[in-house]
């Protein structure tokens, strides 16, 4: 627990659910594991499935009257709840698929308390909405600060790529500005968000629509805007329904770089 902090209810319920999730996928690890064809080259694992039935498990026992929309499952419960979750059972898929252990389990109450947890690392990052941490068994929760001393900035470049050809991600990684003052990193799971958070990262990078009710990115964004990260679309402007993309910086200075130069990339 947070010390002298009473942590909201809904905020354990978040870390219990990630923690169990992430449970599975570690247990899973390195197998030969079933695949759910989900077209256009994405699939389930058995992984997937599994991790999702346990975070399940954890909020109908904790919350049997709150919507569930989940990654494998969809939705559950009724549609446009004032109290839904968010659950990406294991966002990294294709990594754990070949045995690299990038990857993060995200459990999100919409506009509420969210947790992201690195399975291998032990770590669960949290927030309840307010403050944000990162627990570990064995010490005491520490408080998440932003930091860009990295440099290190994580693109996103799995498609589909819909503001392409205005915008394509690939293209910051070439633009001499970037190149001067960042390192690009690959990722490929929303386990960049919490390090953006907790000052791993300097910034993340991402195209495509509204993500701030997205399974994959609730948690992350929840996190980032409860350490104090800046956060916005792609355009510059605030998440939501006519939103585009994501970037999440650590700071003022570094989102103004990261948008000067996808302003130039855009121009060019």
């Amino acid at each position: 627990m947070i010390n002298s902090y009473a942590v909201p209810v809904d905020a354990e319920v978040a870390v219990a659910g990630a923690r169990a999730g992430a449970d599975v996928v570690r247990s899973m690890y390195g197998r030969q594991l079933a695949r759910i064809d989900k077209g256009a080259g994405d699939f389930a694992t058995a992984a997937d499935v599994a991790a999702e039935e346990k975070i399940l498990e954890v909020i109908r026992a904790a919350r049997p009257g709150d919507a569930v929309l989940g990654e494998e499952g969809g939705q559950q419960g009724i549609v446009g709840a004032v109290r839904e979750w968010l659950v990406d059972p294991l966002c990294g898929t294709l990594n754990y698929a070949v045995g690299n252990m990038l990857v993060a389990v995200n459990v999100a109450l919409r506009n509420g308390a969210a947790a992201v947890a690195d399975p291998f690392s032990g770590e669960v990052f949290f927030t309840d909405g307010m403050g944000a941490w990162v627990r570990q068994d064995g010490t005491e929760d520490e408080p998440l600060t932003p930091s860009a001393a990295t440099r290190l900035v994580d693109v996103n470049l799995d498609p589909p790529f819909p503001s392409a050809p205005g915008f394509r991600a690939v293209d910051l990684l070439a633009h001499p500005d970037f190149v001067q003052r960042f390192r690009p990193r690959v990722v490929s799971s929303t386990l960049a968000l919490a390090w953006v958070a907790g000052g791993k990262r300097a910034a993340y990078v991402t195209d495509g629509g509204d993500l701030s009710n997205s399974v994959h990115f609730a948690a992350g964004i929840a996190l980032c805007r409860a350490a104090g990260c800046v956060v916005s679309g792609i355009d510059g402007a605030p998440i939501g329904e006519a939103g585009r993309g994501l970037v999440a910086a650590a700071d003022e200075e570094t989102h103004g770089m990261l948008m000067s130069v996808i302003r130039d990339s855009r121009q060019e």
